[in-house]
This record gives C-alpha cells, sequence and structure tokens, in this order.
C-alpha cells in the first residue's frame, strides 16, 4: 500500500458517489459535445452590473466580485495564494500601464475559470433537481469533518487554516457542495465507449510517477545512545569516555546472549537519547537528513540488513549502538500496486478536456468584451492597493 497517500489525493477528484447518482440517468449519456459545451456557456450572459459603486460580473443571477477573483488563494505558479499577494511585488515596481499588461492574462484564466465552474454547477444543479439538496448537504458535512481531522480533530485549527483561505465552515462546505456536483456532472457525460487502454495506464504512470509515486531511501531503527557526559560516575577521576565504551561492549553482550533491545534502551542508566521512552525506536527518516553524528548511523546502515545490530558506533559525544528495524531503498512504488489510481487519473484527464473545451468557449465569450471593465477595474484594484501598502511601509514610525 502507498505510504504516503497525501500526492495521491491531489488527484483523486474524480467522486461518483451513490447519493448523488441516485436518480440521474446519467451512467449512459454521450460526453458532452461542443454543442452542448456551446449551450452551457451561452445559456446565461454573462452581465456587468454594479453595487456598493462597484462593477460586479452577473452569470445567470449569481454575482462575482472583485474580492472574490483577487483576494481568494488560488494556484498561481507553483504557490497558493491570492492574485492581490502573488502580484504586489510587481505592481510595485512598474507603472499601471505596464502592469496591467502583464497581469492580465492570468487574471482572465482566473476569471474563466470562475465563470465555467459557475455555469457548469448551474447547468448541473438543474439536470439533477430539487432532490439533490440534501444529499449534497450530507456530502459537504462529511468533507468537513474530513477536513478537521486533517488537524488531530482541532476544530480552532482547522477554523484557522479556513481563515487563512478567507473561509469559514459554511462557505467551506458550500464550495465543496460545488465541487462534488460539478465533478459528478462533467463524470456522468463522459463517454462510456472509450475503455482505457493497459497501454495508455503505462503511459500515464510514466509521466505522474516522478510526482506521485516516487518512493525516498528510509532507514527506521532503534538506538541506545550512550553519552558519556550523562553517566553517574562514584570516582570522579574514572574517565567518562572508556566507561561508556565499557558499558556499550557490556550491553552488546547482553544483546546477543539474548536480552531485549528496546527494554535496554529504556533504561536512563544506559540510554541517554531523545527516543528512549520509546524504546529507542525512531520515526523512519531519510539516511540524507540525519546530521552529525547521527549521519555515522546512516553510514552503518547502507552496509546492513533489517534486523541487524552494529558494533559501538564511537562518536566524540556518543556511542551508539543500532538495530536496523527496517530499510527501503529509493525507487517507485511498482505499477500493479498504484495501477487504480492511475485509472482515476486518466478518468480526471479526461475530464479536464471537457472543462478545457467549456473554457475555450467561456474564453471565447470574455474576448467579446463583457469582461474587460471588470478586469480592469481588479488590476487597477490590486496596483492601487499594492502601492498604498508599499508608501505605508515607508511611512516613518
Amino acid at each position: 500500500m502507498y505510504r504516503d497517500e497525501s500526492n495521491i489525493y491531489k488527484f483523486l477528484i474524480v467522486i461518483i458517489m451513490p447519493l448523488l447518482i441516485c436518480g440521474c440517468d446519467g451512467g449512459n449519456q454521450a460526453g458532452l459535445t461542443n454543442a452542448e459545451l456551446e449551450r452551457i456557456a451561452y445559456a446565461q450572459n454573462i452581465e456587468l452590473a454594479e453595487a456598493a459603486g462597484n462593477p460586479v460580473l452577473m452569470i445567470g443571477g449569481e454575482s462575482v466580485t472583485c474580492e472574490e477573483i483577487i483576494d481568494t488563494p488560488t494556484e498561481m505558479g507553483e504557490l497558493f495564494i491570492s492574485p492581490t499577494e502573488y502580484f504586489k511585488p510587481i505592481a510595485q515596481l512598474i507603472d499601471l500601464k505596464r502592469f496591467k499588461e502583464r497581469a492580465r492574462g492570468p487574471l482572465k484564466k482566473i476569471l474563466t475559470d470562475k465563470i465555467s465552474n459557475i455555469l457548469l454547477y448551474q447547468y448541473a444543479k438543474r439536470e439533477a433537481g430539487q432532490n439533490i439538496d440534501e444529499s449534497l448537504d450530507k456530502a459537504a458535512e462529511s468533507e468537513l469533518r474530513k477536513f478537521i481531522l486533517q488537524f488531530g480533530g482541532d476544530q480552532a485549527k482547522a477554523d484557522e487554516v479556513l481563515m487563512q483561505g478567507r473561509m469559514d465552515r459554511n462557505s467551506y462546505k458550500e464550495r465543496q457542495k460545488r465541487t462534488i456536483l460539478i465533478q459528478w456532472y462533467v463524470s456522468s457525460k463522459l463517454r462510456d465507449d472509450r475503455p482505457i487502454t493497459y497501454r495508455e495506464l503505462k503511459e500515464r504512470y510514466d509521466i505522474i510517477k516522478d510526482e506521485y509515486f516516487a518512493r525516498d531511501a528510509t532507514i527506521q531503527f532503534r538506538l541506545i545512545d550512550i553519552q558519556p557526559a550523562k553517566l553517574e560516575i562514584t570516582d570522579p577521576n574514572e574517565d567518562r569516555r572508556q566507561l561508556a565504551v565499557k558499558l556499550a561492549d557490556e550491553l552488546l553482550a547482553r544483546i546477543e546472549a539474548g536480552e531485549d533491545f528496546g527494554e535496554l534502551a529504556k533504561k536512563s542508566q544506559y540510554s541517554h537519547g531523545n527516543m528512549r521512552d520509546f524504546g529507542g525506536l525512531w520515526k523512519p527518516v531519510k539516511p540524507s537528513s540525519l546530521a552529525p553524528p547521527y549521519d555515522k548511523l546512516a553510514e552503518a546502515a547502507q552496509k546492513m540488513e533489517s534486523g541487524e545490530i552494529t558494533e559501538p558506533i564511537i562518536t566524540d559525544e556518543h556511542i551508539f549502538i543500532m538495530k536496523l528495524e527496517n530499510k527501503q531503498t529509493a525507487g517507485y512504488e511498482p505499477f500493479e500496486q498504484v495501477q487504480e489510481y492511475v485509472r482515476k487519473a486518466v478518468l480526471l484527464e479526461r475530464q479536464n478536456e471537457v472543462l478545457n473545451k467549456l473554457n475555450a468557449i467561456v474564453q471565447g465569450q470574455a474576448d467579446l468584451g463583457q469582461t474587460d471593465e471588470f478586469i480592469d477595474f481588479c488590476l487597477e484594484k490590486i496596483h492601487r492597493t499594492s502601492n498604498q501598502q508599499k508608501t505605508q511601509n515607508k511611512s516613518p514610525g
């Protein structure tokens, strides 16, 4: 089983939920054709309106404010950050005209994605019908519980993270409901006459394995960590280092005679390391992450097999006896073990083909001018806010 599934869950958003497909005959429908996508895009006009003196976009009765676009964290390059924060350094360096030329494309892409999601959600909601509301509520509540469990059930910590993303629990659940319904709708429209071949799975595995299935070299061990400076002595003239070497030899002999390594590692008169209370057991670590003097343990582990015990390893301030519990070499999770994850990645790619087509159509609408004034307003606000902060930071006191 894949040890760290956090990477896999980055692309496992293909959610086909029995609660959502009850009563919805989507499984045998053809894929979304260009004509269908155009109907979705053009079913609702994108109109520019005004609220509290500021422009807002109206999509089928749903409004999009400038703040939603520029202050909501999203993927920007390699970062998950709001456009305002992402563009602030640039806005502080160049004038408004050049800033608009530089930032218009990325901001328009964010807005296009937002419009596409709204259109798909509205279309999916109409097709699913009113009976879907209760099921969506249950599914969103389940997702919220999972989110809180990521923080050990600490609701205050979870709320803090939501706040950083400009959300609370209700808005988080609303976002989940939209995501779940859109994913169901697009999934239900995927063509059933396109089987996923073994070759297609292997090609996708080779493309994504570095990001999702790479397996680092790790070692896990138990350690008796004798620190001469912490040994109790009765004669102040005794050499602590010699006593430590003698103790290490005695402990090794007792282990070889059958005494339990972990029990000896727990005793404070023998071992002084931080993991003593756990029988000297360390969590799995990358060998390259061990700093001196513990890097000596990594060197020794290279020549060992699981279950073996070292001779005493002597350093300036420590004498180690290590039992190697487990060793994993660097490589990749075998294709056979992750094939189902890869299959879902292929399905996700097919969903993205549908979404990209819709985005292209929406982008065509945007090019007609409905969104230009709105984007100008957002860019001007980012530039103005960024430079106001720059001026404030320069002010004395």
